[in-house]
């Protein structure tokens, strides 16, 4: 028997998965996107709150903006873009389609792989909200071609997130090989020196 959270995932990667260029792929998370409502947003930003108040004060202080617009600054941003008509204009090819594709055919199982009983009114949190994560890294990581984390964002041991010139430079790129659903394996920065 079909879960019907994942096939309902599976059906929305389907459609990612189908975007002939940048801003095919930016409407269609666009569209994606609206359809999750204020109290599932509110849930989304939620958990994301609870999850930087469980990092160690010293560094929580630090990062909590830049998780923030990780997810809401990115959404916005899509948001605009969208209601603006950028994406119709748009038919840029993907920087690498074939990374695109896999990083496509990764969501489903990244976004069931999450144990959701240990937080909190667990019942409230579903794999439809892991998706949202992913959409809009999708829309960061191959419209945007940003990083899935902003620059400057810093990571213990006092390495940020960076641009020099053209490039980006993150220092985690390399360092999450093993976990099949980072968003770290797809991003387009490179592991800083």
């Amino acid at each position: 028997m079909t879960d019907p959270e994942r096939s309902k995932i599976e059906a929305i990667v389907g459609r990612l998965a189908g975007a002939a260029h940048k801003g095919d792929l930016g409407t269609i998370v666009a569209d994606e996107i609206l359809k999750y409502s204020v109290f599932e947003l509110q849930v989304i930003g939620g958990r994301l709150n609870l999850e930087i108040e469980r990092l160690p004060a010293h560094y929580r202080n630090k990062i909590r903006s830049y998780f923030r617009d990780q997810i809401f600054g990115a959404h916005h941003m899509l948001l605009s873009r969208y209601r603006s008509g950028l994406f119709r204009k748009c038919s840029d090819p993907f920087r690498d389609t074939e990374l695109f594709l896999s990083y496509c055919q990764m969501i489903p199982d990244g976004c069931m792989a999450w144990d959701e009983g240990m937080w909190k009114n667990p019942e409230i949190w579903s794999p439809k909200h892991r998706l949202f994560y992913y959409l809009i890294a999708a829309y960061t990581m191959f419209v945007e071609d940003l990083p899935g984390h902003p620059v400057g964002m810093p990571f213990p041991g006092g390495l940020v997130v960076e641009k020099r010139g053209e490039d980006y430079f993150c220092p985690i790129r390399d360092k999450e090989k093993d976990v099949f659903f980072s968003i770290c394996n797809f991003c387009p920065a490179r592991q800083t020196d």
